[in-house]
């Protein structure tokens, strides 16, 4: 280990890392494409330099819906048209001594000609993806690697499993 990486490795174990409820999309471009952001490496925040998907916190009294959106105009400029929900984890932190917290994924279909026009504002990288690729190449944060396994292993999935399912919504 260099100095250097001493030194990042020490200030990632001391930061502070909020917890809170959160939003996420799962940008789909093309049949197997999917948008990632490559999160900067920043010591106060979850996973840095991870590969993920774009989204963010969920401020008190916000819409998790009308966070994604905010979110996804904060970090690269995109207004989605049509957004699906996926899925909800729940995290209950309470034998930690914190209050519980969730974080809702979404679907979003984009266009190679929409994916072409953003512009990053949040994270180091942007790019897509093959599912093989994010499987087993890529350092993807735990729970972002498990909502992106989960839809595109979906037709794998028992049907008997119960749960909402995919349903749309419109921003």
């Amino acid at each position: 280990m260099t100095r250097s990486t001493q030194r990042i490795s020490a200030k990632r174990s001391e930061a502070s890392l909020a917890v809170g409820d959160a939003v996420a999309a799962i940008i789909r471009i093309g049949e197997d494409g999917y948008l990632l952001q490559h999160r900067d490496n920043l010591p106060h925040i979850w996973y840095p330099g991870h590969w993920g998907c774009f989204g963010g916190a969920v401020h008190d009294g916000e819409d998790p819906l009308d966070a994604l959106v905010r979110e996804l105009h904060e970090e690269i400029e995109f207004q989605p048209t049509k957004i699906t929900y996926f899925s909800r984890f729940d995290f209950d932190l309470d034998p930690i001594g914190l209050r519980s917290y969730y974080r809702t994924y979404y679907l979003i279909t984009m266009s190679p000609e929409e994916r072409a026009a953003l512009v990053l504002h949040e994270g180091d990288a942007i790019d897509v993806f093959d599912g093989k690729t994010i499987f087993e190449e890529l350092l993807v944060t735990p729970y972002d690697a498990f909502a992106l396994f989960l839809f595109h292993h979906r037709n794998r999935l028992s049907e008997d499993a119960g749960g909402e399912g995919i349903k749309e919504t419109t921003p």
